[in-house]
């Protein structure tokens, strides 16, 4: 075969086009040459006409005996082995009553029940042996005719005919029997013609004639030579098309190991799907299992776990997967092996063996050998969140978990992390459900965890194999658990129209402001645990919640600080200048403090002076910390710019957050630092410590809206929610304004238009409300004012914004040159600011808009080419 002929396509299934009919004769010697010559063909048969999968590794797993025995083509497989055993014991059975015969097949039932109990747990015989027990039996009496023996009272053709009709029905019934059932089947069919040998011994009392043909029967029968002579033969055929392999010989065939290494290097996933084949329908285990293992040895370790999460995807016998991660010898390959794709490839494959066995903490002890690797990373946090869930049985428990960040994508195992998510959002409503207080938040949180895991149980079959019965149990662990609670919880009825727990435009205050734990917890570094107040500056994206960080800030720090908040939007003006913008600030600080504020007519004279001394002496009364927080900032610098405020108001501020350890200043705003480029603000970078708002992550997005107080009675669909996050990417504005609307429409429905409906909101919800074209109007404030921010920066900002806009998949930087007709430098000037801004972002090479909705508001407001 040369390096460029094409790998073969293997199909080594039966070819049989109907069922197995009671009425025609050559069908019955169809089924006896299965029985002799391809018994791997009653597998297939039973999987293709009878609808029951069985694959090679789950032979021994229970089967439903009452769907069997209503299955017509079990029943006709059935009637056929008997009819068929029925007229070989008319050919070759005599009646014979020596009970000498009797005493050794009564023995041999007796050791055969030993036999199955201790080969319970040996796969590699369960599957071997079976194959073997018709011919054993006819092989046997066969060698005892032609060595002389007779016996007129125990006729030798019993053994023949004994062993093949226990080998016949074996073969037959094997397939559907359950575990202990197939052991004792198998110990049965074995030791009866053994029982048989040591009544023919007995009576003839030739020890060394009976051990001649045991020897020579048990050669035979356990290495089937006659069948790997046949297999030779279509062997030394290689070069042609039609490809046929020896099904039952564990003879290793010639050439068979070098053409699937062949295979494998030429084109991995083919020679895998060949390889399947060999196994699923006939004995060459070792020969394949040699190949894969040199092949692996081979593979680059970039390109190892890719590989071997190929092998593991949907392998006919996971025994495959067992030997090529060779875990008796883990160790020695290890330490003494210098191929590290090799050990590599060995240690992927021992964490799949584990995971698949159910053993995530071995799974994860072995994938963080390969952390380093592509991909590695990926596989060792897998296992380590699906240990973290296996651990979890009780509701306490789960809530307890504290989940390893995810992945980035491009994922190599995407369906199973679509499936760690949902169970994530079990775990966070599982929390909700533990703290929580309200009957009605428990029970739509304990509904939508019990419906998150119904949907893993019934979507499991598209899982990988290699966890899927992994999650399987971990999720009817945990519905187990929550089932019992939830009846006690109770179900919820609405009477009356839905209290709109969802705000719009105003900060947001008690449980629903979530997801900011980690400014917070910068805020608290900053402002509690340091050995003096720190001045900070919030900038961000517009509604991106600045504010109700502010507001909620000093709650969250707990009594040891005082926050006064100053909204400076409502200066307007200042005509009076610097002066009425410090009455401002002094007439919110007196309210926080109780201590009055100066004179209006000294701020107007001596601003600067008369601010400074107030501030001192609210500072030598003060038992705690002092936050003047300033939102809305960009107004300086408005004013600065019309001329109503003088350039050194911002070196004064510095002045001031210098003065004193215990009073500190945070502004909020839109800018960077970087961005307020001017001279007068650039005193500030050694002053004040920039943190950045983004948008709330996909948790925080679905805790804000399924959640937002203790009496909340609607729900979401899991797939709502996924959508709304899609539709805002996490941005508050507008998730509170869908959440706002959606409320609405229930009301409207329920209580205006007396309408019965179910009170959980789903994608079809959703899009009813985007849809509605009174909705873009309600979120102008929003749209219009990152429409607006794209004027003022660098040049081209809008027309960027517009050329994405019909596209949501994104543009590459060429196509946005080409669009623009932008020069290299300008263009990358506009894209960082908007990025900066949150309005645009870049996902492998592609510049796209981030906000669904603000993208379909651009199409629809300012359509390219206005």
């Amino acid at each position: 075969m040369t390096e460029h002929q094409p790998v073969p396509h293997l199909d080594l299934a039966p070819k049989l086009c109907r069922p197995l009919s009671l009425w025609k004769p050559l069908d019955y010697l169809h089924l006896l040459y299965w029985v002799f010559f391809f018994p791997q063909a009653l597998r297939w048969y039973i999987d293709t006409f009878a609808g029951i999968n069985i694959p090679g590794s789950e032979i021994d797993y229970p089967r439903d005996k009452e769907l069997l025995s209503e299955n017509i083509i079990i029943r006709n497989l059935l009637i056929q082995a008997l009819v068929l055993i029925g007229i070989l014991f008319l050919l070759l059975i005599k009646v014979s009553s020596n009970w000498l015969s009797i005493l050794g097949i009564v023995a041999g039932v007796f050791f055969g029940i030993l036999w199955a109990a201790a080969t319970r747990f040996l796969p590699l015989i369960n599957r071997t042996r079976p194959y073997s027990s018709s011919f054993w039996g006819l092989v046997m009496g066969a060698f005892a005719s032609g060595g002389g023996v007779e016996i007129p009272f125990f006729p030798t053709s019993f053994s023949a005919a004994l062993g093949l009709a226990s080998g016949a029905t074996f073969c037959l019934l094997w397939p559907l029997l359950s575990g202990v059932e197939s052991g004792i089947v198998l110990g049965l069919s074995s030791w009866i013609e053994f029982g048989v040998m040591f009544g023919i011994g007995l009576a003839i009392e030739l020890g060394i004639k009976l051990g001649i043909i045991f020897g020579i029967a048990s050669v035979m029968v356990m290495l089937r030579i006659d069948n790997w002579l046949l297999g030779l033969l279509f062997a030394l055929r290689f070069h042609q098309a039609k490809w046929e392999f020896s099904h039952i010989t564990p003879f290793a065939l010639p050439f068979l190991s070098s053409h699937v290494k062949h295979w494998l290097r030429q084109d991995w996933e083919i020679g895998l799907h060949n390889v399947n084949q060999i196994l699923a329908y006939t004995l060459q285990s070792t020969p394949v299992v040699n190949a894969v293992n040199q092949v692996l040895e081979e593979i680059p370790s970039e390109k190892v776990i890719c590989c071997i999460v190929q092998l593991v995807e949907a392998p006919f016998d996971w025994y495959l997967v067992r030997l090529v991660s060779n875990y008796e010898n883990k160790a020695t390959k290890l330490n003494k092996s210098q191929n590290v794709s090799f050990v590599s490839a060995h240690t992927v494959a021992a964490g799949f063996w584990h995971l698949h066995n159910k053993q995530p903490t071995k799974a994860t002890e072995a994938f963080a050998l390969v952390r380093s690797l592509l991909y590695g990373e990926e596989i060792y946090t897998l296992a380590a969140t699906l240990t973290a869930f296996h651990e979890a049985k009780e509701l306490s428990s789960i809530a307890a978990l504290q989940i390893p960040l995810f992945p980035q994508e491009p994922l190599l195992l995407p369906v199973t992390w679509r499936t760690i998510t949902s169970l994530r959002r079990v775990v966070e409503d599982v929390q909700f459900v533990n703290r929580s207080v309200s009957r009605s938040a428990r029970s739509l949180a304990l509904n939508r965890t019990l419906g998150e895991l119904t949907n893993i149980l019934n979507q499991a079959d598209t899982l990988p194999q290699a966890e899927r019965g992994l999650i399987v149990e971990i999720a009817q662990t945990w519905k187990e658990n929550l089932l019992q609670i939830a009846g006690e919880v109770g179900e919820v009825t609405i009477t009356k129209p839905v209290i709109n727990p969802y705000v719009v435009g105003d900060p947001v205050q008690g449980n629903i402001f979530v997801g900011r734990e980690d400014i917070i917890r910068q805020l608290e570094e900053l402002w509690v645990m340091g050995h003096q107040l720190q001045s900070v500056v919030l900038y961000g994206h517009r509604r991106m919640g600045k504010t109700s960080i502010l507001v909620n800030a000093a709650i969250s720090l707990g009594s040891g600080l005082q926050l006064v908040y100053i909204n400076l939007l409502r200066l307007g003006d200042t005509p009076q200048g610097v002066g009425e913008v410090l009455m401002a600030m002094t007439d919110e600080i007196s309210q926080a403090v109780q201590i009055p504020p100066p004179p209006d007519a000294d701020l107007l004279n001596l601003p600067y002076r008369t601010f400074e001394r107030y501030l001192k002496q609210v500072e030598a009364q003060l038992d705690c910390g002092l936050i003047i927080a300033l939102d809305e900032f960009e107004k300086i610098e408005e004013l600065i710019e019309a001329g109503r405020i003088s350039q050194d108001f911002m070196g004064f501020l510095r002045g001031l957050m210098q003065m004193s350890s215990k009073v500190a200043f945070a502004f909020a705003g839109l800018h960077t630092l970087e961005e307020m480029t001017a001279d007068y603000f650039q005193p500030f970078f050694a002053s004040v410590i920039p943190i950045h708002v983004g948008f709330q992550e996909r948790a925080a997005t679905r805790q804000i809206l399924a959640n937002p107080d203790d009496d909340f009675l609607l729900d979401y669909t899991p797939e709502a929610l996924d959508e709304i996050y899609a539709l805002t990417h996490g941005q508050p504005y507008l998730v509170q304004l869908l959440g706002f609307q959606l409320v609405r429409r229930y009301n409207d429905f329920v209580f205006e238009q007396g309408r019965s409906r179910n009170p959980v909101f789903t994608v079809e919800d959703v899009a009813a409300v985007i849809n509605d074209p009174e909705f873009f109007k309600r979120g102008r404030y929003y749209f219009d004012g990152v429409w607006g921010q794209a004027m003022r920066g660098a040049d081209g900002q809008q027309a960027i914004i517009q050329i994405l806009a019909p596209h949501p998949e994104g543009l590459s930087l060429d196509v946005l040159a080409q669009s623009t007709a932008m020069g290299s430098e300008q263009l990358q000037a506009a894209l960082s600011m908007l990025m900066r801004h949150d309005v645009v972002a870049q996902t492998q090479g592609r510049w796209r808009i981030i906000v669904e909705l603000f993208r379909r508001w651009v199409l629809q407001s300012h359509p390219l080419g206005e």
